[in-house]
């Protein structure tokens, strides 16, 4: 499951096909459960969800935090029901404020779900797939979330075929979602989408966003 441009999801109304909606977000939930994906928080602020699984490679990040392949790592994904809507005509200014410091509230009660939890204290990277229609969305999304601390780690160039089946499935219902929200939102391109790993050392989101570190962040 990836982090995916939300935006298109939330543009305009809601749910352009209500009937579809019901159907989609049903089954998402139970996509959510098989992954244990769950909100670790109930500030309706807050528009990640996260899930604890293991890493399938050797990480460094910048910071010198090293992941060995199959260390617990914390991922991300968006809270979709909880994300700012969009207007109509595109994003604003005060759109993007607002999501910037929903994106900083939820980073703040991650470290504070974290310093709660002494069981995930092998959890030392936080982890997402930054997924958009093509690759130069992919980086500009990357970019805004290295605001926050994120860092892009390239991912394997070939993926194995069964990775590669499922994120053409996990593209097949980001489409279905965006029809199902705003159908004048759905373009050609969005079976086509591609990912860009990115990686937030626990050491970096405790420093950026324990105590006041939100506040700093979100303006």
């Amino acid at each position: 499951m990836a982090l995916w441009d939300s935006a298109e999801q939330s543009t305009g109304s809601r749910y352009s096909r209500p009937w579809l909606a019901k159907v989609l977000f049903a089954f998402d939930a139970r996509l959510r459960r098989r992954h244990a994906v769950f909100e670790y928080t109930g500030d309706p602020r807050c528009v990640f969800r996260l899930t604890v699984n293991r890493s399938s490679r050797a990480l460094v990040l910048r910071d010198g935090t090293c992941v060995q392949p199959g260390q617990r790592i914390a991922g991300l994904h968006f809270w979709n029901e909880q994300v700012p809507s969009m207007p109509e005509n595109g994003a604003t200014i005060a759109w993007a404020r607002q999501m910037q410091r929903a994106i900083a509230r939820s980073l703040a009660e991650l470290a504070r779900y974290l310093a709660s939890r002494p069981d995930l204290g092998d959890v030392t990277v936080v982890c997402a797939d930054a997924a958009t229609s093509t690759r130069t969305q992919s980086e500009q999304l990357a970019r805004i979330m290295a605001r926050y601390g994120f860092e892009t780690i390239a991912a394997p160039e070939r993926l194995p075929l069964a990775e590669r089946v499922h994120r053409f499935g996990e593209n097949i219902l980001i489409s279905l979602i965006v029809l199902a929200s705003n159908a004048a939102a759905l373009r050609g391109d969005t079976l086509m989408r591609v990912r860009v790993p990115i990686y937030l050392s626990r050491r970096a989101l405790e420093q950026k966003f324990s105590g006041k570190g939100e506040e700093r962040t979100a303006v």
